[in-house]
C-alpha cells in the first residue's frame, strides 16, 4: 500500500476507536456532545483545556471519566488560596539514612500525572498559578535546581466559575494562552436533564470502560499531525487570527473600536490542530473550512481583550468573535 493509503487506513481506523471512546464517556457524562468533543480534541492535540461553567454542570465528572477511558494517570487538585506552588510541584525533604547520613530526597507532588484536574483554577494566588506555566509549555518542572520530566503525555482540564469571582486571581494572559480551547460548558437541554436525573439517582449508575491506554494517545497524538490541511483552510485560519487584531488592516471597525489585544501566531497553531481533530472526531480525513469557523469561539475567546469602553457598553468577546467569523460565513458554506 502507498503511504496515502497506509494514512487513510490509520485515520480511519482511529476514528472508529475514537468513536467509541465517546460511546463510552455518555455512560458517565449525558449529553453535552459539544463539550465532549472539544474536551477530546485538546487530548487528541497533546493541549490543555480550560473548562467554565457554573457548580453542578459536570466538569469534574467529565475530567474524572476521560482519565478513566483514556488510560490516563490522573490527579486532582482542588485550588484554594493559601495553595502553595510546592504543594503541587513537590519539595525536598531531609531524610537520616541508617549510618547517620543526611540527604535530601524529592517527594513528587500531584502534578506528577498524565492528566491533572486543576479545580477552581483562578482560586489560587498568582505565585501558585505560575507553578504551572513551565508545566504546561515544556512538560517538566524545575524544583531545587534540577529538570524533572513530567509523565507523557501530560494535559491539563482546569474548571473556572465565571459568576462566582469574590477571592479570585484572575490567570494571567500568559496562562491563557497556554490553554489550547477555553470550554463553555452550559445548562443542559430539557431532555438531556431528564437522562441526567434517571441515568444518576437510581441504584445502579453507569461505568465507563477503559477504550485508550497512554500509549494509543501518544500515537493518535503523532497521526493527527500527519493529516493534511488545504491550502484554503490554512489561508481562512490566517486570515480569520488577523482579523481579530485591532492594528490588522483586515480587522473591522468593530475590532478596531472593542479589541484591546488580539490573538497571537500561538493561535493559529491551535487552530491548526483543532480543525484536525474535529475532523477526526466526526469521521473526515482532512478538515474543512467549517471547522476553522467551528472552532473560532473555543480558540480565540481567552486570547482576546476587549477595552475598557467596550466592557462598560456590555460588549462580549463572544459575541464579537461570532460578528468576525460571520464574514467567513460563505467560505464555510461552500466547503
Amino acid at each position: 500500500m502507498s503511504e496515502d493509503a497506509d494514512l487513510v487506513v490509520e485515520i480511519e481506523a482511529l476514528g472508529e476507536k475514537l468513536a467509541a471512546a465517546k460511546t463510552a464517556i455518555t455512560r458517565r457524562f449525558v449529553g453535552q456532545e459539544r463539550v465532549v468533543d472539544l474536551t477530546l480534541s485538546a487530548l487528541l492535540c497533546g493541549g490543555h483545556a480550560l473548562l467554565i461553567g457554573l457548580p453542578g454542570l459536570g466538569k469534574t465528572r467529565l475530567v474524572d471519566t476521560l482519565s478513566t477511558v483514556m488510560g490516563l494517570h490522573g490527579n486532582r487538585v482542588q485550588f484554594t488560596p493559601d495553595l502553595m506552588p510546592a504543594d503541587i510541584l513537590g519539595s525536598e525533604v531531609l531524610e537520616k539514612g541508617k549510618g547517620g547520613t543526611r540527604e535530601f530526597r524529592f517527594v513528587p507532588g500531584p502534578i506528577f500525572c498524565q492528566l491533572l484536574m486543576a479545580d477552581e483554577i483562578n482560586r489560587a494566588s498568582p505565585r501558585t498559578q505560575s507553578a504551572l506555566l513551565q508545566a504546561m509549555q515544556e512538560k517538566l518542572v524545575t524544583v531545587a535546581g534540577a529538570d524533572r520530566p513530567l509523565d507523557a503525555p501530560f494535559h491539563v482540564l482546569a474548571t473556572q466559575n465565571p459568576i462566582e469571582q469574590e477571592g479570585t486571581y484572575p490567570l494571567p494572559e500568559a496562562q491563557l494562552d497556554r490553554f489550547l480551547v477555553q470550554i463553555d460548558v452550559p445548562y443542559p437541554d430539557r431532555d438531556t436533564e431528564r437522562e441526567i436525573l434517571l441515568t444518576t439517582t437510581g441504584v445502579e449508575e453507569g461505568e465507563a470502560h477503559q477504550v485508550f491506554t497512554a500509549e494509543e494517545l501518544i500515537a493518535a497524538q503523532t497521526l493527527l499531525r500527519r493529516m493534511p490541511v488545504g491550502e484554503s483552510v490554512m489561508e481562512l485560519i490566517l486570515d480569520l487570527v488577523r482579523a481579530c487584531r485591532p492594528d490588522d488592516p483586515s480587522a473591522s471597525e468593530a475590532v478596531r473600536d472593542h479589541v484591546s489585544w488580539g490573538p497571537g501566531p500561538r493561535a493559529a497553531q491551535a487552530l491548526m490542530m483543532t480543525v484536525r481533530a474535529q475532523a477526526l472526531l466526526h469521521g473526515r480525513l482532512a478538515p474543512n473550512a467549517q471547522d476553522v469557523i467551528d472552532m473560532a469561539g473555543p480558540v480565540l475567546s481567552h486570547r482576546m481583550a476587549l477595552t475598557f469602553a467596550a466592557r462598560a457598553r456590555g460588549e462580549s468577546l463572544s459575541g464579537l468573535i461570532a460578528q468576525t467569523v460571520r464574514q467567513f460565513d460563505g467560505v464555510g458554506a461552500a466547503a
